[in-house]
């Protein structure tokens, strides 16, 4: 019998409220993470990754709901917890690290203190020298030495990437089953996000704690993912192991996005990038949301008439595109120029 997976998203649908009526931010969107795996989600800004995992953490803004679809943690129906209930979940079994610790963080209480908060409410049963001892175990499992001074000083007096370790800490306070990680290193430079994903790396190894990364650097999934969903226009594109579809890709945006990185540093004349703009999700057009930007869509009826639904590939692999097995072809030969090997 196959594992339960330890996160099960299904159909879900994600609506924010505006003038001109709902707006479908997140259209029919179902993966499954596995226990001790790392699962990320890319795609451009706006196609919904972020509003996906509020969704599941229960985070989503007053003008926002769960229109369908469901989010089911270790069997539990996530949409159907009360406030009490989610809060008992969140920051215990499911923590979460957001993209900018500065706005996560309290400007007026001490980086300790707000760590400590994660004790306070969890672990009741410990005293107060028992929650700073754990504090400072914690600042020192990121990777921060004189815990003891850092603990007392306040988030503005702790650099971006300290700030995030701080995030980090606060996080695993209690070994999450699942952490969920909100491109948390885009506001670092580079040597700072390579040590936050060691970091990451670490602290998730030795908690043997699930992760879900969001980001938009492919360099990165490829260095640290399992398994990937690609996220366009608010549907899945995309998803699979991430060596099947690294080495081939079959939605024509997932090779576009693959394209436009190699070209950054490979011997092609000039970098690839894909033509046009994603749509706006007030006004998808139907059919393919893609279809307006893909080369193999020009003059197909089915694409701009009927939206795809995911074509299974190989196990665990499938593509949301109506020529999927055309577009794996096409989309090797479009890798094979951004790689300067054909010219």
């Amino acid at each position: 019998m196959a594992q339960q997976p330890l996160l099960k998203v299904e159909d879900l649908v994600v609506e924010f409220d505006s003038t001109s009526g709902p707006v479908r931010a997140v259209d029919g969107v179902s993966f499954e993470v596995h226990e001790e795996e790392v699962f990320c989600i890319v795609g451009e800004s706006g196609s919904g990754k972020s509003v996906t995992m509020l969704a599941v953490m229960g985070l989503l803004p007053e003008n926002a709901r769960i229109a369908g679809g469901s989010i089911t943690f270790r069997g539990r129906d996530m949409a159907s917890l009360t406030v009490s209930e989610l809060n008992a979940i969140r920051g215990r079994d499911v923590a979460m690290v957001f993209q900018d610790p500065m706005t996560s963080l309290n400007p007026v209480r001490r980086v300790g203190w707000q760590i400590d908060e994660m004790l306070r409410i969890h672990r009741k049963d410990l005293s107060r020298t028992q929650r700073a001892d754990r504090v400072h175990e914690l600042l020192r499992s990121v990777g921060v030495a004189d815990v003891e001074e850092k603990a007392r000083a306040f988030p503005h007096q702790w650099s971006g990437g300290m700030r995030q370790r701080a995030m980090i800490a606060m996080a695993m306070a209690h070994s999450p089953a699942l952490l969920v990680a909100d491109e948390p290193t885009t506001a670092l430079d580079v040597t700072v996000q390579a040590e936050i994903m060691k970091v990451l790396a670490e602290v998730r190894r030795e908690n043997r704690t699930s992760m879900i990364l969001i980001t938009h650097d492919l360099g990165l999934v490829a260095q640290v993912a399992d398994r990937i969903v690609v996220m366009y226009s608010g549907r899945v594109a995309e998803q699979g192991d991430v060596f099947d579809i690294f080495d081939r890709p079959s939605h024509p945006y997932t090779a576009g996005l693959l394209a436009s990185v190699l070209g950054e540093s490979s011997k092609a004349d000039r970098a690839y990038a894909i033509p046009g703009n994603p749509p706006s999700p007030q006004n998808r057009p139907p059919g393919c949301a893609f279809s307006a930007r893909c080369a193999l869509a020009q003059g197909r009826d089915m694409c701009t008439g009927s939206v795809p639904v995911p074509v299974q590939l190989a196990t665990g692999h499938s593509a949301a595109c109506h020529f999927a097995h055309e577009a794996t072809a096409s989309n090797s030969a479009l890798l094979a120029v951004s790689d300067g090997s054909v010219r």
